[in-house]
């Protein structure tokens, strides 16, 4: 098995069939091992007719009893020994899969760790789900053709051979079926292939609604739109089980084939032998024989059928873990430049925002996502042409830019563990003083939080905080960025899910905390505001205004007539 923690080596990107034998050869001896397990044991699945036509022709028809006695015993034995080779090749099987498993989920796991931020903006969330949930097993099952698979062909050649020696007719007709299933499977394999590339398709897109509906679902029926979404949800639903019956069909053929097929065999080439046996061709054991042998035949057609079946399957499952695994992070070229040596302006051109060293800035406008972008310009999480101390953001050295800025977004994620673990972040935790811990949770107002639960900073917290309430989150993400102390702090809401008597002990600590540090803050709530050197007020992700929150308050109605909403909550909540 893969160490969960060890390296699951470089996949292999040419494409699914590259990838599946990647996992192959990662695991060739097992692989190997597989293989000539599967085909004894199917082989030997043979060995009973032969055992049991001459246990009729030397012992039954001139009744001999002790060759009788002995042709059982010698098919008691194979029956034996086939059943303990049939429990190593499916262990080694098991195994086989287990490990492809494994590695696969490995390698995604270090693809979406290796992309960061960038995951989001890359790819769909519908999209690793899928992986995760279905294209991994997928992907293990069809590497059942190292060990039936290949068995399938090398018993078939046996079974050949053995009918060779009692009938070439018969041989040459048991031949001529894997062609002529090739000829009736292969087209079905590819039209799976691209009804199952539609199929995981849609269920990407459609596991990704799934994700924001559960994530907005509140804001959903605050703004009326809960039908709107519904009905989209239902009707992709609708196309994906339409395009689940279409893989329905592809597969309910070839699994009929599978049955079929086999059934054909042994009914073409036991009449074939039943006449040779009636004109005194062959002897009753030899006909005996050729019933077992293509009752035998039928496995290893059922198993190259179904690996057929499972490969097609595949390889277009591994096709998108391929191409997940071709995306890349954002880097920086060999020409980058160093960031400035000392704080300077953050500026961005697109929006007019201009961000000056050592003070608290606000973003204001009615549409939040407007300011969410701006910040991402500034954080250089989307291309732009913003600028930090005039120099183009991206063509500074990215791994200099993630240590000086740092973007703090409201909805962050907070992996599971102790609250220590996530307030720490990426930090060695024997790095970080206690005191420092202390302040930074204390400049979040999330003091009540460390007495409120069992353990202090050292209770678990559930994945995504889902133990705490929205309010709780929002500040353990604060007091984790406040924590870090990057030299620029561009927070998204920090203050948002709070209370009015709340949100004003962060807004005073906030900018205790951050005296003399650059800090952007997109908000509406005046008691923030307050607290801002500078306040940019942005119509259509513009800036029209920027001055104090008092002056705005004068001569911008618009920004008045926005806060104001905000202040009138900030009365309601504060009155009760």
């Amino acid at each position: 098995m893969v160490d969960a923690y060890g390296d699951p080596g470089v996949p292999g990107c040419r494409g699914g069939t590259g990838y599946l034998w990647w996992l192959v050869t990662c695991q060739w001896r097992r692989s190997l091992a597989g293989a000539v397990l599967a085909s004894v044991w199917m082989g030997l699945l043979a060995l009973p007719p032969y055992l049991l036509s001459r246990a009729i022709d030397d012992g039954l028809e001139p009744s001999d009893g002790a060759a009788l006695v002995g042709w059982t015993a010698a098919i008691l034995a194979a029956g034996t020994l086939n059943a303990f080779l049939g429990l190593l090749r499916h262990r080694t099987m098991t195994q086989l899969r287990m490990d492809a498993n494994f590695r696969t989920v490995k390698v995604v796991v270090d693809q979406a760790t290796r992309l960061g931020a960038a995951l989001s903006g890359r790819t769909g969330a519908g999209e690793v789900v899928t992986i995760g949930v279905g294209d991994v097993q997928t992907i293990a099952l069809s590497l059942t053709a190292v060990g039936p698979g290949v068995a399938a062909i090398v018993v078939y050649g046996i079974v050949a051979a053995l009918l060779l020696s009692v009938s070439p007719p018969l041989a040459v007709v048991v031949l001529l079926g894997m062609p002529l299933i090739a000829v009736l499977v292969g087209p079905l394999m590819g039209r799976l292939q691209e009804a199952e590339t539609e199929y995981r398709e849609r269920q990407g897109v459609l596991t990704a609604r799934i994700g924001d509906l559960a994530g907005g679902l509140r804001v959903l029926n605050g703004l009326g739109g809960k039908e709107l979404f519904a009905d989209a949800f239902r009707r992709d639903s609708q196309n994906l089980r339409a395009q689940g019956y279409r893989v329905g069909s592809v597969t309910s053929w070839m699994q009929a084939l599978g049955l079929g097929l086999p059934a054909l065999f042994l009914a073409v080439v036991t009449w074939l032998a039943a006449r040779l046996a009636a004109q005194g061709g062959i002897s009753i054991g030899e006909l005996v024989a050729v019933y077992g042998y293509v009752a035998v035949l039928m496995v290893p057609v059922w198993f190259f059928i179904e690996c057929g079946y499972q490969l097609s399957r595949g390889v277009v499952a591994a096709r998108r873990v391929v191409r997940f695994l071709a995306l890349e992070p954002v880097t920086s070229g060999p020409d980058a430049l160093d960031a400035p040596s000392s704080e300077a302006v953050l500026c961005d051109p697109e929006s007019g925002v201009r961000v000056v060293p050592g003070q608290l800035t606000a973003l204001v406008g009615a549409r939040p996502a407007d300011l969410a972008t701006v910040v991402d310009r500034l954080g250089r999480y989307t291309g732009s042409a913003a600028t930090w101390g005039g120099t183009r953001l991206d063509g500074i050295d990215l791994a200099q830019v993630r240590e000086r800025i740092l973007v703090a977004d409201n909805e962050a994620d907070l992996f599971a563990g102790t609250l220590r673990d996530l307030v720490s972040g990426r930090r060695d935790q024997e790095a970080v003083e206690d005191d420092d811990l202390a302040r930074a949770v204390h400049a979040a107002v999330a003091d009540d939080i460390v007495r409120g639960l069992p353990d202090g900073l050292d209770s678990a917290v559930d994945a995504q905080g889902r133990n705490l309430s929205g309010g709780q989150r929002q500040r353990v993400r604060l007091a984790r960025a406040l924590l870090a102390d990057p030299e620029v702090l561009l927070a998204v809401e920090p203050t948002s899910a709070l209370d009015a008597h709340t949100e004003a002990t962060v807004a005073a600590r906030l900018r205790a905390a951050r005296a003399g540090r650059t800090t952007v803050v997109t908000t509406t709530s005046p008691l923030l505001l307050n607290q801002a050197d500078t306040v940019c007020f942005l119509v259509d992700g513009k800036v029209t205004a920027t001055g104090s929150h008092e002056r705005l308050l004068v001569e911008e109605p618009e920004y008045r007539a926005l806060v104001a909403r905000d202040a009138e909550l900030v009365t309601e909540e504060g009155s009760r």
